[in-house]
């Protein structure tokens, strides 16, 4: 059977379970920390919403590869930086060979050009008498100085220009001498002045000829009737003219040969230098990083956003084979061979001084990149953070609830629900009046 109600009750009854309903709504609200938390709350908010997440919870999937790829870079900028070191320690290596270089020179020095007999004749220096002597004489025949003469070197007056022609390397240096008063003094003086080659009398009273640089030496000096035929001699090795120089050591017929003297110091450097040229393929081998090494020619590709296709945005990043020999740094050796460097010679070390600078330039450049391509990389995973918050953010602010706002609202209701209450109760002691009559 129905209970009948009084129009009082009913809506005291009926408001105080609206004030239920929304009381229950709030703290839901409360709990969840969202407003909307069904498509029927809100269909526009509820799934834009969504969408929003979901591209920046793809965005912050790509934050790891973006990780990767910068660790990748970096650990090719450190082995770059290693490197360098070692072609610096390469440079360190090549100025100790160099600052070796007097000990390095090729020379050749000739039999005596005065003997004891002049010596006590003259009462002068071996060393005196033989740059004393004139080059040319009265007759083919080589004249003893005395106390009243000087000497010669026997080369015939009819011989009347005289030159001489030294050679180093690639350089060449001739010049003609007057035959008339010539003398070896006026030989050692013209030799000095080449620039590639010096020469001296030593106390023995020989012709000392030697080297500037550490390139093989050749020197020769002609007698002729013309300037030109001198010169042609004197480049040859003259018929009648060695200045001391054995025979045995002429080549050309009279022009002599420095040889090359072996640095111990330099031979000793080679191996370090090696050594060193060798760890730089070792270092660049092991600049990986996840299985990529861009100092080995591999290829890295950082992805930056979500989507395919031509709408994808990377970078993509070309390594290089670094290795000693793409530096152009060639291996150290004791001899001349052709594609290496001779540690003996001082042209090779220069153009390994040259080449070992050409290498840095091209660490600086390699470095350059990797550090451009870096910049982008951690800018774009900064970007890419940043945008992924925004994201949240934006989806947060359509779906999130005002704690505070919602707070109050419950206490409100609260505050209605007892007043309704309060209301319910008065409403019926309406009815209880009625027990009153009986």
């Amino acid at each position: 059977m129905a209970v009948s109600l009084n129009a009082g009750v009913r809506n005291a009854l009926s408001s105080l379970q609206s004030i239920t309903a929304q009381a229950q709504a709030s703290q839901f609200k409360l709990a969840t920390g969202k407003k909307v938390n069904t498509a029927v709350d809100s269909p526009v908010n509820y799934f834009t919403a969504a969408s929003l997440n979901d591209r920046s919870s793809q965005l912050t999937g790509l934050l790891d590869g973006m990780s990767n790829g910068i660790q990748t870079i970096q650990a090719a900028s450190k082995g770059i930086d290693g490197i360098t070191k070692l072609v610096s320690s390469l440079q360190s290596t090549i100025k100790q060979a160099q600052s070796d270089a007097a000990q390095n020179r090729p020379t050749k020095a000739g039999t005596a050009l005065a003997t004891a007999a002049e010596q006590v004749a003259t009462s002068k220096s071996l060393k005196d008498i033989a740059l004393d002597k004139k080059v040319v004489g009265a007759d083919a025949i080589a004249d003893a100085a005395t106390a009243t003469s000087s000497g010669d070197l026997g080369i015939i007056n009819t011989d009347t220009n005289l030159a001489i022609s030294i050679t180093a390397g690639s350089t060449t240096y001739t010049a003609g001498l007057s035959s008339a008063n010539a003398t070896v003094r006026d030989v050692v003086n013209e030799i000095n002045k080449s620039g590639i080659a010096t020469a001296f009398v030593d106390e023995k009273g020989q012709l000392n000829v030697k080297g500037t640089g550490s390139d093989d030496v050749q020197f020769g000096i002609g007698a002729d009737t013309s300037a030109p035929l001198a010169l042609t001699d004197a480049a040859a090795g003259g018929a009648n003219v060695a200045f001391g120089f054995l025979a045995a050591d002429a080549t050309a017929g009279g022009a002599i040969k420095g040889q090359s003297i072996t640095s111990a110091v330099r031979s000793n450097l080679i191996d370090q230098y090696n050594d060193l040229r060798n760890k730089i393929d070792d270092l660049a081998k092991d600049s990986s990083f996840n299985g990529i090494n861009l100092l080995k020619g591999d290829r890295l590709s950082i992805q930056f956003n979500e989507k395919a296709g031509k709408n994808q945005t990377k970078l993509d990043i070309q390594g290089s084979d670094v290795t000693s020999d793409n530096l152009g740094i060639a291996q150290a050796t004791n001899t001349k061979t052709t594609g290496q460097i001779n540690f003996q010679n001082d042209t090779d070390l220069e153009s390994a001084t040259k080449a070992l600078t050409g290498a840095l330039t091209s660490l600086k450049s390699l470095s350059s990149t990797f550090g451009a391509n870096l910049s982008v990389a951690q800018t774009r995973q900064d970007f890419t953070k940043d945008m992924a918050d925004v994201l949240s953010t934006g989806a947060s602010n359509l779906v999130n609830v005002d704690a505070n706002s919602e707070a109050a609202n419950l206490l409100a209701l609260q505050t209605r629900q007892q007043l309704s209450q309060t209301a319910l109760s008065l409403s019926n002691q309406s009815d209880q009046a009625v027990l009153r009559l009986f």
